[in-house]
């Protein structure tokens, strides 16, 4: 089994920045993609960033020069730096990963964490 544990979410004022956080654990063979979705009140679930294991990070439209993805391979965790925060920038954010276990490659999402930028 395999867990993906987000961090870093809270309340920012607009044009602030906020870094999220999320380690995988648990029965990991390896890690190939991890990224960052986000699903706003009342819409679907959309892209934000990803980061293969070697390669091109991968950004949506409305996260370009403002977002940067990272990731940190010896400890599997993926990272989210905001800047320049928006009120439509609130949602609660999602990690998402594909991870080689024991059983194949397999998709695996974390429980969220809320962005909410408001004045």
């Amino acid at each position: 089994q395999v867990q993906l544990v987000e961090s870093g979410g809270g309340l920012v004022q607009p044009g602030g920045s906020l870094r999220l956080s999320c380690a995988a654990s648990g029965s990991i063979s390896a890690i190939s993609r991890m990224g960052w979705w986000r699903q706003p009140p009342g819409k679907e679930r959309e892209p934000v960033a990803s980061v293969p294991t070697i390669g091109t990070t991968e950004y949506a439209d409305h996260a370009k020069g403002r977002f940067t993805i990272s990731r940190d391979n010896a400890k599997n965790t993926v990272y989210l730096q905001m800047n320049n925060l928006k009120p439509e920038d609130t949602a609660v954010y999602y990690c998402n990963s594909a991870v080689w276990t024991e059983r194949g490659l397999q998709d695996y999402w974390g429980q969220g964490t809320q962005v909410t930028v408001s004045s």
